[in-house]
């Protein structure tokens, strides 16, 4: 199963300070580990949401909303995608991660609909445009 493993953000994330050499260098540890293990299919961090933007729809309408985003709790500061047995071996690797921020953390860690998920709803079409997209990126990786 493939997870994706969110490392939320906080003030200072939001204020885009960078981490410092020590933390650069757990998180290359920790990094080397999950891909050594097989564990970890991509990660990044990500710039401060101040440097993004949101697409808001209202049925045919987009709006666009240029950060920064005022909820701090609910935004992401970097993440990993991870092929795993199960939510209980995502668990157990994520307990191992160093402490993101060096202060109070959260990782959040939901699992990644596969395509078997959405049952008779995928038709044979649907199938084989996703197996053929799916194939068309890994050849550009």
């Amino acid at each position: 199963m493939r997870v994706m493993v969110m490392v939320k953000a906080n003030e200072d994330t939001e204020a885009g300070n960078p981490p410092d050499t020590g933390m650069l260098e757990a998180m290359g540890q920790y990094n080397e580990e999950l891909v050594k293990a097989g564990i970890m299919l991509d990660g990044e961090g990500l710039h401060p949401s101040s440097a993004g933007a949101r697409i808001r729809f209202s049925g045919d309408e987009r709006t666009v909303v240029d950060g920064p985003f005022a909820e701090t709790k609910e935004l992401i500061a970097g993440y990993w995608i991870w092929q795993v047995r199960d939510l209980d071996e995502a668990l157990e690797w994520a307990k191992r991660c160093p402490n993101p921020t060096g202060e109070d953390s959260v990782l959040e860690i939901r699992p990644v609909f596969e395509l078997d998920d959405f049952g008779d709803n995928v038709t044979p079409e649907i199938r084989e445009r996703e197996e053929r997209l799916r194939s068309e990126l890994e050849e550009r990786s």
